[in-house]
């Protein structure tokens, strides 16, 4: 029972996640009854992904490999969406370029763990 319920939670955080960065709009305009402009949608599809990262850290499993994919899912895509704001956005504050700079190389170091977990796991 309780791993059938964290696995509907997890996959409602996941999906509401999944909307949130798709459209943001419709999100905050049904939980808030407003309307989001240019930087409420860049941190509400932030939000999104952290939100997609909860749901696969949380879906029930046996060992710790869960949220180790939660965190690498979570830096990944970040990485990918603070390098396209950046680029294609126009939006850059002075704390754009390190903040996807330390997510990509965190990316790199979860990565690393990541596949050592697999090779340990099939040795």
């Amino acid at each position: 029972m309780k791993n059938r319920l964290l696995a509907v939670a997890a996959l409602a955080e996941a999906l509401t996640g999944l909307i949130l960065f798709v459209y943001p709009p419709i999100v905050i305009n049904l939980l808030f009854g407003t309307k989001v402009v240019r930087t409420g949608v860049v941190m509400s599809r932030i939000t999104g992904i952290t939100l997609i990262a909860l749901g696969i850290a949380c879906w029930p499993c046996a060992t710790a490999t869960c949220a180790l994919a939660g965190m690498l899912t979570y830096s990944a895509l970040v990485t990918l969406y603070l390098v396209y704001v950046g680029a294609v956005g126009g939006l850059t504050g002075i704390l754009l370029w390190p903040a996807a700079v330390v997510h990509a190389v965190l990316t790199f170091l979860l990565a690393r763990m990541w596949f050592k977990t697999q090779e340990d796991s099939q040795a």
